[in-house]
């Protein structure tokens, strides 16, 4: 969200809470319907303060119908959720985040020393792939060199499916199982 968003969305909120609280005020009977009513009929008849409330007022409606008809995730943020999308001569392919994923749970599954794993696939600017994947091993697994071979393996994989390069392939082992677990 930009700094500008952020601001305008803080001084909404104010204000709503503010209005919020002077309406529960009132319907406790703690504050006198006749206060607000006078300072509410001197800020509209008065000729500065009108001026500014309804300037004020023309500013929030605006916040309100872009709050409700326009959403606000740009298309650089959509396109890094959906995946990566790559152009040639022939057309587009889009990539997307799931299939990567899918394509390093099976490479996983090629190791018999790692009985589970769940991935999250990242892309940086120059779409890049940055792949995190929690391992849970077996007992008997050589976690160093398990590691090192499925981090290799994942990035020959990848890059020969989808022509992307593999920035790191970060692993951290969960949990180790034994052998009654397994079963």
């Amino acid at each position: 969200m930009k700094f500008v968003e952020k601001i305008t969305l803080i001084i909404y909120s104010n204000v709503v809470l503010i209005l919020s609280i002077i309406a529960c005020l009132l319907a406790f009977g703690w504050l006198d319907l006749n206060v607000v009513e006078n300072i509410v009929t001197y800020c509209i008849t008065t000729d500065p303060a009108s001026k500014i409330v309804l300037g004020v007022s023309v500013v929030f409606i605006l916040l309100s119908i872009r709050c409700i008809f326009f959403d606000p995730t740009s298309k650089e943020e959509i396109k890094d959720r959906q995946g990566v999308l790559l152009e040639n001569e022939n057309g587009r392919l889009m990539i997307s985040k799931e299939t990567i994923e899918t394509l390093v749970e099976s490479v996983a599954k090629e190791f018999k020393d790692a009985s589970e794993i769940t991935t999250r696939v990242e892309l940086d600017k120059e779409n890049n792939v940055i792949i995190y994947a929690t391992l849970i091993v077996t007992s008997n697994a050589i976690i160093k060199e398990l590691s090192a071979n499925l981090q290799n393996k994942i990035k020959e994989r990848v890059k020969m499916a989808t022509d992307l390069e593999v920035k790191q392939v970060n692993i951290s082992v969960k949990k180790v199982t034994t052998t009654q677990e397994q079963a």
